[in-house]
């Protein structure tokens, strides 16, 4: 059966183990704590329970099992998740298939499946020589192609249009997904490279000239409901499994320079569709590896791309390397030029991005002036400052002393000055502060449903108590859950929080509530007394609510018996609480 297979793996696999091979945890107590990963954290609010076998984040709110952890962490689907864990635990998959529910913009991902294959068609096809003698010449043989799902779109008016409308799509949604301009095809006489999601499925095109013609070099598809370009990165659903075997990424600025990697075997890449690397990109490079090098063209705007982005993986905390070309060369052109093993050994010898930085510094600089001397050191020093690596800071102010003859005693004093002022700005800047979610206001009558909730989690013999007493709930979402609750433990006869999870895994209301209850930590004992107070104090409030409500029929109603019934019954309801 599909749950049981889905409860082994899970039972299989430790959630701290999976969680601290992800990110470090500390453990404190029973439990485990860490930096969440959801949302721009700083001090540890995640914590992971290897009792109950979930986490959740006391900041945003994130919370589950492991496989809600792993599906969110690397941006895969529940079915992609089992199968990673499943592989951790030994499990085989064989011939398990699982219905996943649909996707709210599944038929935008058809569209954009269905242009790939038409353009994979007419590369294939007669009309396609040119386009293939072009890929010949720029050394990408067949098995590139496939790999990388490279296709043509010939030049015509209509025939993705033509295609898709006879699969019953209407033009105004073509034109919104970035398949159509106006009345006609956005791509026509260009080699079509796919791009794809974090979930690796293809999201828009990049469409390049390859004729000899006038026309923009790239063409690529716009903003649309399905592709966002800042939060995408290109391979990245491709290399995630190359980078955890290798311990480390290699970020690049164009498609075509992870495709030539990926032609000598480096797979492990990842490009930015441009050069400024944008938070979201940030945060999910760090995601998949903290060992990042930075690998972009070797001309004035690949330099400077190369500072900038390595100044914003600083400041997350990563300590980037840098493969530094020369001569204008970008991976591309370099490996075509270099071959394999010259790029393998630049791979090798990547340097610190703190060292490239300095270098960049010096360029430009004026030996002859003693102005300018000494505002490079000044700005050097202001750098290593920064550092956090004692014996680094040491070797480049020796180095500096060497090479303009100064007292190593000078600029170690100018160091702590500028470390001083340093640590005083930090000082005055108010941290970050961010938006998490607003506490609500729980009056008693929601902390004894969710303190009964949680009783009922623990313990079946409260659920028979809830369904024997018929005790409703008088707020909803509060009583969906109870009859959840109540549901599983008569299907499958245990309750097992961690699987539970699992099987609230499409309602997030509920999965949300779900946390809240979890997070009373009333332990696992279960105070028949207690209970009793809880089951009074709801119950009281139904009796309050009936009677409000009985109260307002009773000033709307005019004939003096039907008063008096309505007045005799609150007063049962009241006598009988």
């Amino acid at each position: 059966m599909e749950h049981d297979l889905i409860t082994e793996v899970r039972s299989k696999v430790d959630i701290v183990d999976v969680i601290s091979s992800y990110l470090p945890l500390t453990q404190k107590g029973k439990n485990y704590f860490g930096v969440c990963p959801f949302h721009d954290d700083t001090n540890p609010s995640m914590s992971v329970s290897r009792e109950l076998q979930i986490y959740r984040c006391f900041s945003c709110g994130a919370s589950g099992n492991v496989y809600n952890f792993v599906m969110n962490y690397e941006h895969i689907s529940f079915k992609e998740a089992l199968a990673l864990l499943a592989n951790k635990a030994g499990i085989e998959l064989k011939n398990f298939k699982i219905t996943e529910k649909k996707q709210a913009n599944e038929v935008f991902y058809k569209a954009y499946e269905l242009a790939e294959k038409f353009y994979q068609n007419n590369l294939n096809s007669s009309l396609g020589k040119i386009a293939r003698n072009y890929l010949k010449e720029r050394s990408l043989g067949e098995d590139v192609i496939k790999e990388f799902g490279v296709g043509l779109a010939l030049n015509g008016n209509t025939n993705v249009i033509d295609l898709l409308k006879n699969k019953g799509y209407d033009l105004k949604t073509l034109n919104e997904i970035g398949l159509a301009n106006s009345d006609r095809d956005t791509y026509f006489n260009r080699i079509m490279f796919p791009l794809h999601d974090l979930e690796g499925r293809i999201v828009g095109f990049s469409g390049r000239i390859y004729d000899g013609s006038t026309n923009n070099k790239y063409l690529n598809t716009k903003e649309t409901p399905i592709f966002k370009k800042g939060q995408l990165l290109y391979h990245y659903a491709m290399a995630r499994e190359e980078v955890r075997t290798k311990k480390y990424v290699i970020v690049m600025e164009g498609f075509m320079d992870v495709i030539r990697a990926s032609t000598i075997g480096v797979k492990n890449t990842i490009a930015l569709m441009g050069t400024a690397m944008t938070d979201e990109q940030a945060k999910l490079i760090i995601r998949l590896s903290k060992d990042v090098i930075l690998c972009f063209d070797g001309d004035e705007a690949g330099r400077h791309a190369t500072m900038v982005n390595g100044e914003a993986l600083l400041k997350l905390g990563l300590k980037p390397k840098v493969i530094a070309l020369t001569g204008g060369d970008d991976p591309d052109t370099f490996i075509l030029k270099k071959g394999k093993e010259h790029f393998l050994s630049l791979i090798e010898s990547a340097i610190p991005f703190t060292d490239f930085k300095l270098k960049v510094l010096k360029e430009g600089v004026d030996l002859q002036s003693e102005e300018a001397i000494a505002g490079y050191i000044n700005t050097v020093i202001t750098e290593t400052c920064k550092w956090d690596d004692e014996i680094r800071q040491e070797i480049v102010l020796k180095k500096l002393a060497k090479e303009f003859n100064l007292e190593y005693n000078t600029l170690e004093k100018r160091f702590q000055a500028i470390k001083e002022e340093q640590q005083k700005e930090k000082q005055h800047i108010a941290p970050k502060t961010y938006a998490l979610p607003k506490k609500k206001r729980r009056d008693k009558y929601v902390i004894a449903m969710h303190s009964l909730l949680y009783y009922m989690l623990m313990s079946d013999k409260i659920v028979h108590k809830v369904d024997r007493e018929g005790l409703f709930f008088p707020s909803e979402k509060e009583r969906i859950l109870a009859s959840e609750i109540s549901y599983y433990y008569k299907k499958y006869g245990i309750m097992k929080i961690a699987d539970f999870y699992t099987y609230l895994n499409d309602k997030e209301t509920l999965t949300n509530l779900l946390t809240e209850v979890l997070s009373l930590d009333l332990g696992t004992e279960v105070p028949s007394e207690e209970v009793d107070a809880l089951f009074k104090v709801i119950k009281d409030y139904n009796v309050n609510l009936e009677a409000k409500r009985l109260e307002e029929k009773m000033k709307d109603e005019i004939d003096p018996l039907e008063k008096a019934k309505y007045a005799e019954r609150i007063r049962e309801l009241r006598m009988g609480s």
